[in-house]
């Protein structure tokens, strides 16, 4: 199920899932996505690109996407920031990945959103 969750709680869920990395400080919104029992499994944080120069007003970023593993977690993340910021006159997400990180599919997932019309 995918939800609006507070910046509190998305910054103590990816500091627990990710604890190398310091979760981002604010967020333009964040959306996690809970079990079938209700527990949060996943958070994303979607602000404005961090560099001016991909600031163009019809661009997103994001800029934190933490699971506890959970299968499809990630995807159903990804699908819920696209259409959010789709809603909002959006047309490209971005996200970055680390080389070191275990999945890549990310930046394959995010590359293929933003290439849709």
């Amino acid at each position: 199920m995918i939800a609006p969750v507070t910046i509190q709680t998305a910054r103590a869920f990816a500091a627990w899932t990710h604890p190398h990395l310091a979760p981002p400080a604010d967020a333009e919104f964040v959306i996690g996505v809970h079990s079938g029992r209700g527990a949060l499994v996943g958070v994303v944080f979607i602000d404005r690109p961090g560099r001016w120069a991909l600031d163009d007003g019809r661009t997103a970023e994001i800029t934190c996407l933490s699971t506890d593993g959970t299968p499809n977690a990630c995807s159903a993340l990804l699908g819920a920031a696209w259409r959010a910021i789709r809603s909002k006159g959006c047309r490209r997400l971005m996200a970055y990945t680390r080389t070191n990180e275990p999945d890549i599919r990310l930046l394959w997932e995010v590359t293929t959103f933003g290439g849709r019309s």
